[in-house]
């Protein structure tokens, strides 16, 4: 039977991933701070925080894994509050990176495994309402697509996956463009998990709207910059 971990699985994707996969016979553990709401014969679940010592000795006892999903994620539309900035980063990126420290090395050992890690649109934008979430997505990001070419000289597949808006608790801006349903967000990491491409950018209009406001949103920072000192852009 194929072993998944789903990180972050109390709701929203994580729990749907979760009992799509117990669904089509997988074997699946689960971690997040609170207990998820499945019921299955084939399902195991330690409740930790991902920020604690803890969430490190939780994931080195899942064992031998065929398929590992970091779908943690925190964000704050409060920029002033700095801890919570702090917070966003230690979720959406250093803990995620400490998963892969943990996790990898059995795959590697293995030469197999698919490791999928749930980054953002928002990781190619300046955000000033949220700048730890999109700095820890941005991290994400590099720090997956970068290793997913050696991970795959070894046999293993490491899966990027930007989703733009999903209906879920962290989709908290006012204004929600193309915004997608908890189970399209599943059936697009279900794909991801039969075809392990390197990355998946979801809607794709939205990715493309994305990209091309990318430029435009730095070029509102410098300008803002600029004002800040007095006049002089650099």
């Amino acid at each position: 039977m194929r072993q998944a971990l789903i990180i972050g699985n109390s709701d929203g994707i994580g729990l749907g991933l979760t009992r799509r996969l117990l669904a089509e016979g997988w074997a699946v553990t689960g971690l997040s701070r609170r207990p998820a709401p499945v019921d299955h014969e084939n399902y195991t679940h330690t409740t930790v925080d991902v920020t604690t010592p803890a969430y490190r000795a939780a994931l080195e006892q899942t064992g031998a894994l065929d398929l590992c999903v970091y779908a943690a994620g925190v964000g704050s539309v409060d920029p002033l509050d700095f801890a919570a900035q702090t917070g966003s980063i230690a979720v959406n990126l250093l803990a995620a990176a400490q998963t892969v420290e943990v996790v990898l090395p059995g795959m590697l050992a293995a030469g197999a495994g698919h490791f999928i890690g749930l980054s953002s649109l928002a990781d190619a934008l300046i955000t000033p309402a949220a700048p730890g979430y999109a700095a820890g997505k941005a991290g994400l990001s590099s720090y997956l697509i970068s290793l997913a070419p050696t991970a795959r000289a070894h046999g293993v597949h490491v899966t990027t996956v930007r989703f733009g808006f999903v209906d879920t608790k962290l989709a908290q801006s006012p204004v929600k463009p193309m915004m997608i349903t908890v189970d399209r967000a599943v059936e697009v990491l279900m794909r991801c998990v039969r075809k392990r491409p390197v990355v998946v950018s979801y809607p794709r209009r939205m990715a493309l709207l994305t990209g091309a406001l990318r430029p435009l949103a730095r070029a509102q920072a410098r300008l803002d910059r600029g004002k800040g000192s007095g006049g002089n852009l650099h």
